[in-house]
């Protein structure tokens, strides 16, 4: 019996051991969410596979020793005795004084890097919409334990932990599952919205948007659709694209297609307009158009025409996106004409550099205030 309870005791401390490197692990994420959700693994990564994401962390020191060389700081013949200074044996310069920078690749799931960046987003501006007996409940993973009940066993997981202990042993290859190899997802059901939700995703194509333009675009739209889908019951896409005119496309289409040509916004927004009233009435839809944008356009007066149909749309959607992207410090001309409309869910958001897609997703779905 005592042999029992020793071996649960060490399993205890394990589980507790494995909770507290998970914690850190997203103590670090949460500190540099801003440059690694740009990562392409995370991006473009396949949520059935871990990921390796570079994380900064302070080592302890410690001495490391070759084992062929004997001509090394704080080593000798043996003639040393407890207490002798050992001074600098090289040649050249001493090495610097400041501490580096160590990073270590942390592997992970998809879904808790999911998990860790949608719990510091909200929906604000939200309105019930729709029929509400389509309010639902949805369970929610909290943690990955060793003790559960059989309905919520992570077959994935289980099965990983079985082939790295295998794997430990000198075995590589499928054995006997053992208790040790379970790992069970441990959660609570949480009320989750049912009302139908739709993104209306628009970009520029003309000839000024150019590579990193559109992969912002894409690492932005990537973030808002996860979180708005782990919100809403349902959520649909349109993807719209303009240049001197607009136009609707696929998925596909919408990422990769080619820049050239004018700048016409107003036809974009015009489209959406159209889309809306036909497709979308916003007595049954959430609505969230966004538009990425160089805010190069081609008149003063097209500018104008933009606000004027963006005011027009205000009071229909739950929030509305303008993301200008470029790489100068200075704003444009449409951005300065749209900084006129004042209203709380007129979004208006500035990407420079990758690291500015954190704060614009923040500033698009700012969280809700603590009660």
């Amino acid at each position: 019996m005592q042999g029992t309870d020793a071996a649960w005791a060490l399993q205890d401390k394990a589980r507790v051991d494995q909770a507290r490197h998970r914690q850190k692990l997203r103590q670090a994420l949460r500190q540099e969410l801003a440059q690694l959700i740009v990562e392409e693994a995370v991006v473009a990564g396949d949520p059935a596979r871990p990921v390796k994401l570079p994380i900064r962390v302070l080592e302890q020191y410690k001495f490391r020793y070759h084992p062929f060389k004997h001509d090394q700081v704080a080593m000798d013949g043996g003639e040393a005795k407890p207490g002798d200074s050992l001074a600098w044996a090289g040649k050249g310069p001493l090495a610097g004084d400041q501490p580096g920078e160590a990073v270590m690749e942390a592997e992970m799931d998809l879904e808790e890097v999911e998990s860790l960046v949608f719990s510091q987003l909200g929906l604000p501006d939200l309105a019930p919409k729709g029929d509400p007996r389509w309010e639902d409940l949805r369970w929610e993973v909290r943690d990955i334990g060793q003790r559960g009940g059989w309905a919520n066993l992570d077959k994935r997981r289980t099965l990983r932990q079985h082939l790295l202990r295998q794997a430990r042993g000198g075995r590589a290859q499928m054995g006997r599952l053992g208790v040790e190899d379970l790992r069970f997802k441990q959660g609570d059901w949480q009320e989750v919205l049912a009302n139908n939700a739709v993104v209306i995703a628009m970009r520029d194509v003309s000839g000024s948007m150019g590579d990193f333009k559109k992969r912002m675009a894409r690492t932005f739209c990537h973030w808002m659709l996860r979180f708005l889908h782990t919100r809403y019951h349902s959520v649909e896409t349109v993807f719209l694209v303009h240049h001197a005119t607009a136009r609707e496309v696929g998925e596909e289409e919408f990422f990769r297609l080619g820049e050239s040509g004018g700048t016409k916004v107003s036809s974009v927004y015009a489209l959406c307009r159209e889309v809306i009233t036909a497709r979308y009435p916003p007595q049954r839809w959430n609505l969230y158009p966004i538009h990425f944008s160089d805010g190069d356009n081609w008149s003063d007066a097209d500018n104008r025409r933009t606000a004027d149909l963006v005011a027009e749309m205000l009071p229909w959607v739950n929030a509305f996106g303008y993301v200008e992207i470029r790489e100068s410090a200075h704003g444009s001309t449409l951005l300065q004409q749209l900084t006129k409309i004042q209203h709380p869910r007129f979004r208006l958001l500035t990407i420079r550099r990758p690291e500015d897609v954190w704060p614009a997703l923040q500033q698009f779905f700012p969280p809700a205030p603590a009660r």
